[in-house]
């Protein structure tokens, strides 16, 4: 009896046979999975549409949930348009002192010591020198004969002021009187040097400050006198120091008032000194080419209303705030929760049980990524941040 011949693995299904039949289910099956992810792809691409712009234009109320949102609650406090800027704590600029006449130093100061008018600066041959205050630089002897000059009122004003002159009538001026002999004579006498009732060059520095603070020593002991400095002072007093960038410049006014974080904590209220524009270092332009590597940075300094506050941190890092305008009682929302509206104007979407509402609101103050808003908001209502 004949077998029966098995089906070939590549014949083609008869028509209208079970095979055929299948083979349609199949192609039904595939049609009901091609749907549904041509469907999910035009979601997909609709979420990363709606999440790749925040700043959507709407403008009529949505009644529907926001796909891929975060929200955040409306507060209500102050906001400032204040700038802070990173800077340092430091005494003020640094000072250099040339010493006058010849010998040779015997005696420097140490760094960081506070030296006040009348008292020992350093030594020179083993006799002192010793600090005045004045803004000119004493050029010559001063004793009896000598003619009349600014330099004579400076040493009267000063022998006046540290007591030596008492009782003796002594008037500021140019005239080197025999009183003023006298005085020369009591303050010789109080350093513990002969009274000569002469000033001799060199034995006295004069500077516009009454106390100031070694900063660095640069001559050494047992070297001769020179025109180099011998040593930098500055001021007793300490002052912050920032250097804005450009675009922040407008914000520093003249006796405009800043506040000082501390690093360790605190801070002091501070006022604007001065304020140095930087520039090309190389003048007339020549040499960078205008690729500003030159360029210098502009400096502002900054006194402070508390010292005792600040010596207690000494030189450090400090953050300088400057106060700008503030609003107080204010509905503050992140700027990215703010929606652009067709015909101008911003609104934020309102959550709402399980929609969102939008509202259209009035901006006012804008700082620090926050904005001031006004309109049918409340404090404590969440509204959408856009992903």
């Amino acid at each position: 009896m004949p077998q029966a011949a098995e089906p070939s693995a590549h014949a083609e299904p008869a028509s209208g046979t079970a095979s055929g039949t299948a083979s349609g289910t199949v192609r039904k099956k595939r049609r009901r999975i091609v749907v549904p992810l041509v469907l999910m792809v035009a979601i997909g691409g609709a979420a990363v549409l709606g999440a790749t712009r925040p700043w959507e234009h709407r403008n009529s109320v949505a009644e529907q949930p926001t796909l891929g949102h975060d929200t955040v609650v409306v507060e209500k406090g102050a906001l400032s348009s204040g700038i802070q800027v990173g800077g340092s704590l430091g005494y003020d600029a640094p000072t250099p002192v040339v010493a006058a006449g010849r010998g040779t130093f015997t005696a420097l100061p140490d760094v960081g010591s506070v030296v006040k008018a009348g008292g020992r600066f350093y030594e020179v041959d083993g006799r002192p020198v010793v600090l005045m205050t004045g803004n000119r630089p004493l050029w010559r002897d001063l004793g009896s004969g000598v003619g009349d000059g600014p330099d004579v009122e400076q040493l009267k004003r000063n022998l006046i002021k540290l007591g030596h002159a008492d009782g003796l009538g002594l008037a500021v001026d140019e005239k080197f009187t025999p009183g003023t002999v006298i005085a020369v004579k009591r303050w010789q006498k109080a350093l513990g040097v002969k009274q000569t009732g002469k000033v001799a060059l060199g034995s006295v520095v004069m500077l516009p400050r009454s106390a100031v603070r070694v900063h660095k020593v640069a001559a050494q002991l047992g070297s001769p006198l020179g025109a180099t400095p011998v040593l930098n002072v500055s001021s007793t007093d300490l002052v912050a120091m920032v250097q804005p960038a450009d675009n922040q410049l407008s914000r520093f006014k003249p006796n405009g008032k800043v506040v000082v974080k501390l690093a360790e904590g605190g801070t002091v209220n501070g006022r604007i000194r001065s304020l140095i524009r930087g520039g090309d270092s190389d003048e007339g332009g020549g040499g960078s080419g205008g690729s500003g590597d030159g360029r210098q940075k502009t400096s502002v300094t900054i006194v402070l209303d508390d010292q005792r506050q600040a010596r207690q941190a000494g030189p450090s890092s400090v953050t300088v705030g400057v106060v700008g305008d503030t609003a107080t009682d204010a509905l503050i929302v992140p700027v990215t929760a703010l929606l652009a509206l067709d015909g101008g104007g911003y609104g934020v979407k309102v959550v709402d049980g399980t929609t969102d509402r939008l509202v259209k609101v009035r901006l006012g103050l804008v700082a620090d990524a926050k904005a001031q808003i006004t309109g049918n908001v409340r404090s404590g209502d969440r509204v959408v941040i856009p992903k």
